[in-house]
């Protein structure tokens, strides 16, 4: 799996993007842009990322109904944390600055994804 490569990619795609992870079958693959520090430590990380994965499963649940959902966008004090479905139960996880354009970056996040769908599920 290129996890990494796809971390770099996301990183590279928008300089507001702050953070970058990769959660997939319990294992979390990261970034951090150089020269910021994380608002989280990587246990608050991998927790929030689980209650994030839990989230996700009851949002399937009404897509029969609404559709499938592709992404879930969370407005915070000091940033913006986007998270997209991939593979089974895995999930991307985003943060940017406040003043991101989140809908130009979930654009370009998609596109990435859609790119390693074979890869990710």
């Amino acid at each position: 799996m290129e996890y990494e490569k796809i971390c770099d990619e996301v990183l590279e795609c928008d300089k507001k993007i702050r953070y970058v992870g990769i959660y997939d079958y319990g294992e979390l693959y990261d970034k951090m842009r150089q020269g910021l520090k994380s608002h989280l430590t990587r246990e608050e990380t991998e927790m929030s990322l689980s209650q994030a994965v839990y989230r996700w499963s009851t949002r399937k649940k009404t897509s029969d109904k609404i559709g499938k959902p592709i992404f879930a966008l969370a407005k915070y004090e000091k940033i913006y944390r986007i998270t997209i479905p991939v593979g089974g139960a895995g999930l991307i996880l985003i943060s940017t600055e406040l003043d991101a354009d989140v809908n130009k970056i979930v654009d370009k996040i998609l596109e990435i994804k859609n790119k390693y769908s074979q890869n990710l599920g």
